[in-house]
């Protein structure tokens, strides 16, 4: 259960590592913290990436999250959770990498391991 819970914090974390490149991109235009979504709905390229990036990492996780949830609530936590929780992580690390470097169908090859993972830790809990 510990590795499911660091994973499950790790991967809280993981939208804010995509939120550093938007600053980034953000800056390059002069930030403007008055507006921030209304700029970053400008970005194009690299920033605009990093915005889809960032965005999808909060969606990932909603998924990810009940899942460890639910196998830790129905006492199913089990070593091969543990593991789908890890390659979870790897693999959204990578998605950010990729998505980030407009490597798209390698994006979209970890983006499917990732969701993979999450259902298969619910699974455990069936």
């Amino acid at each position: 259960m510990q590795t499911l819970l660091i994973c499950l914090f790790i991967a809280m974390l993981l939208p804010y590592v995509a939120k550093g490149p938007v600053g980034i991109a953000m800056a390059k235009l002069g930030y403007d913290n008055q507006h921030p979504r209304e700029q970053q709905s400008q970005l194009t390229g690299y920033g605009a990436r990093a915005v889809a990036a960032h965005h999808n990492s909060f969606e990932s996780l909603i998924i990810f999250g009940l899942a460890v949830v639910a196998v830790i609530a129905a006492g199913k936590a089990n070593d091969a959770a543990a593991a789908y929780a890890v390659v979870y992580v790897v693999a959204r690390l990578a998605y950010i990498g990729f998505y980030l470097a407009n490597l798209s169908t390698l994006r979209s090859l970890v983006w499917s391991v990732g969701i993979f993972c999450s259902f298969a830790i619910l699974w455990q809990a069936i």
